[in-house]
């Protein structure tokens, strides 16, 4: 083997290799197992209508001291109402990553929030859905809770971040809350909890 060659061996064997992916079945679309400090608790798909066409894929990651931490008592009861309350209020960094399976337009994606957050304070609200516009499939966004603000990324865009925790639970509270207690996404999101959490 020559010098140069061994070299190449070498920098290979150095090179951090990526985590492995988690793939949604019915979009196709890919989740790493970790990013940073996080691990992925679970991906799912929401679909719309009768015919049941897919609208996105949405992953949920939590903080692994949260796993080690104030998740882990909920280890054995990761489909029951405490782990989800925790999920929602607990304050660690956390975050939803949402990838679009079809093109949405600008009222599409705020109408929907302003229906799925009827009890946030209307000012952020109106502030949190002004940050989306039409977007195309494979397009997203990043809702991440960290160090006390909901920092929003839309399709690769920071968004001024909103420093109020009510509202982030809110925001939350969409796919984790009470209200979606018969939604199949919301057991989708946790399916990985009981193997990452200690």
């Amino acid at each position: 083997m020559t010098i140069l060659a061994a070299g190449f061996v070498a920098i290979a064997a150095s090179a951090p290799t990526a985590p492995p992916v988690v793939v949604e079945p019915k979009t196709g679309l890919a989740f790493p197992t970790s990013s940073g400090r996080m691990s992925l608790l679970g991906v799912g798909v929401r679909t719309r209508s009768i015919l049941k066409f897919k609208v996105y894929a949405l992953a949920l990651y939590v903080a692994d001291t949260a796993l080690a931490g104030p998740l882990a008592p909920h280890k054995r009861g990761t489909q029951a109402p405490p782990f989800f309350r925790e999920l929602v209020r607990g304050d660690f960094e956390k975050r939803l990553v949402l990838t679009l399976a079809r093109d949405l337009s600008a009222d599409q994606i705020r109408g929907t929030f302003r229906q799925h957050l009827p009890r946030a304070d209307p000012a952020l609200r109106e502030q949190f859905a002004s940050y989306f516009g039409a977007s195309r499939a494979g397009e997203g966004c990043v809702m991440h809770w960290v160090e006390g603000r909901l920092e929003t990324t839309v399709v690769g865009v920071r968004k001024p971040p909103i420093a109020n925790k009510a509202f982030a639970d809110e925001v939350f509270a969409i796919w984790l809350g009470e209200r979606a207690a018969g939604d199949p996404l919301r057991r989708q999101l946790v399916s990985r909890a009981q193997d990452v959490i200690p």
